[in-house]
């Protein structure tokens, strides 16, 4: 039996119906830390999120795996937590189309918590999947995490995207060739998912898996997101699930992506946001996220 867990940081997550019903039959449990949102949206100082971590760390543990739901992709950084609480050897299995690879100040951001996921002894690899953005765009003058790519510890399968430029050494790997000043990234648009997810699946080097989706790597049909998205199909994602939990132990996963209204009242975020996100001219339907968020909790309800 799965637990669920909605940390409502923003708001965004409370009245949406398939977590309302969860949430009135007693399915999902409800943490308010709205007074904690706001200082951590985006990226956290150190005392910020030492405020999350003594939270997430005095929480009661699951019984059973737990899906987390923080609502917007600016959250994402809290991953790092829960992961961190998941001991034992573990290959991080994380959709999006961010990569979440970069060296940033200050360090818990929600574009390079996969560096501090890399830093955990207990995790062995971390599996990208779905990124097509600007993120791709010269990586090395983006103080994006090459080593780590270049090592295996790192391995990232692009939706779609044409050969990145680099001027640093980089070693070939499983989503990737690089040779002669070019990242050639094996594009998933053009591959047999039945085949990729059972290649993925064989090299995989523990049987524990914690899946981390940010609804960004979805198309604007199915999700309306803080970030520019992707293209991955959600039945596609659906099928990744499915597929993932048959064979190996899930022991958690979480969901982040969804559009919460930026109200940043520190000039820096404000600034940043302005600079990195996307705006809607107008309020954007939302109803999309609820429904998409009733097929993938169903997902992981029907797997777990």
């Amino acid at each position: 039996m799965m637990e669920i867990r909605i940390l409502d940081l923003d708001g965004s997550l409370p009245a949406q119906s398939p977590v309302a019903e969860r949430l009135r039959s007693g399915q999902a449990v409800l943490h308010d830390l709205r007074a904690l949102g706001p200082a951590l949206r985006l990226w956290a100082l150190r005392q910020s999120y030492a405020a999350f971590d003594t939270f997430w760390r005095g929480a009661p543990a699951p019984s059973a795996p737990a899906l987390i739901l923080v609502g917007s992709g600016d959250f994402h950084h809290l991953t790092a937590s829960f992961i961190a609480s998941a001991q034992g050897p573990l290959t991080v299995v994380h959709f999006d189309n961010h990569p979440d690879w970069c060296r940033t100040m200050p360090r818990r951001h929600c574009g390079s918590w996969v560096n501090e996921v890399l830093a955990l002894p207990h995790v062995e690899r971390v599996v990208t999947i779905g990124p097509c953005g600007d993120d791709l765009v010269r990586p090395d003058r983006k103080s994006a995490n090459l080593a780590a790519l270049s090592s295996g510890r790192l391995e990232l399968f692009a939706w779609r995207h044409e050969p990145s430029e680099i001027h640093t050494a980089v070693n070939s790997g499983a989503g990737h060739v690089a040779a002669n000043g070019f990242i050639r990234w094996r594009n998933l648009v053009d591959e047999d998912w039945e085949g990729f997810l059972g290649a993925l699946m064989e090299r995989a080097p523990t049987q524990r898996i914690w899946i981390t989706i940010d609804k960004d790597v979805l198309p604007p049909t199915e999700a309306v997101t803080n970030w520019d998205q992707g293209g991955l199909p959600l039945q596609r994602l659906i099928q990744a699930i499915q597929r993932l939990a048959a064979r190996f132990t899930i022991v958690g996963a979480d969901i982040c992506g969804e559009y919460a209204p930026i109200h940043h009242r520190n000039p820096f975020k404000f600034i940043e946001s302005r600079l990195d996100q996307p705006r809607f001219d107008e309020a954007p339907d939302l109803s999309v996220n609820a429904r998409t968020n009733e097929r993938l909790i169903a997902a992981f309800e029907a797997a777990l």
